[in-house]
């Protein structure tokens, strides 16, 4: 018995399978992946989705959290202030980037999404956001996820760039779930478009 959960952990250690929605990237955490920047769109300032020819991944970039955009299905029902800036922000850095590489962690958020960091041309866009001052760091609230000279850098790059102009996206989320739900008791939370 020791001898196959040995085997299970040499083996686990060499390769790392990461599922998302049904298709299987097969890469060792913290192994910087290069990504096609034509399979690529910014969901928001802090989400990234991977459309490998196998299906789609969703990264959720750690050390960071931005303000919300507008998102009906996810409970959030109006945009907060500044979501759409980090939104554009993302846009024009992944845009301008000549390398972008994903390091992944080997973790999941609740929701299956992939948590790592993007480097765009060898900087770590966590700190290049928090920079800007269009991000909160989220370290201290979620933990380092394995990668502590990443998410140092992170804290390190919010604690001088000083506060910032928007409410805790964290805050905003947990406020705009009770008035999504209050919207829906009402019969006035916005219909979904069906899935196909």
């Amino acid at each position: 018995m020791r001898a196959i959960i040995s085997m299970g952990l040499v083996l686990g250690g060499l390769t790392l399978a990461t599922f998302f929605g049904g298709v299987v990237q097969d890469a060792a955490p913290r192994e910087r992946v290069v990504l096609d920047k034509a399979l690529l769109r910014a969901d928001d300032g802090d989400t990234l989705d991977i459309r490998w020819k196998e299906g789609q991944e969703s990264v959720r970039i750690l050390g960071i959290d931005t303000p919300e955009v507008l998102h009906p299905d996810h409970d959030i029902p109006f945009a907060q202030p500044f979501g759409d800036v980090a939104a554009g922000f993302m846009r024009g850095a992944l845009a301008v980037a000549k390398k972008v590489e994903l390091v992944r962690s080997g973790q999941k958020d609740p929701f299956g999404r992939t948590l790592g960091y993007i480097m765009l041309d060898d900087q770590n866009y966590s700190v290049l956001v928090l920079e800007a001052q269009l991000a909160v760091e989220s370290v201290s609230r979620y933990g380092d996820n394995g990668m502590p000279v990443e998410a140092a850098a992170c804290v390190a790059a919010a604690k001088a760039a000083g506060p910032v102009p928007f409410e805790d996206p964290h805050t905003y989320r947990q406020r705009m779930r009770k008035v999504a739900a209050d919207m829906k008791a009402k019969g006035l939370y916005p219909q979904l478009p069906k899935a196909k």
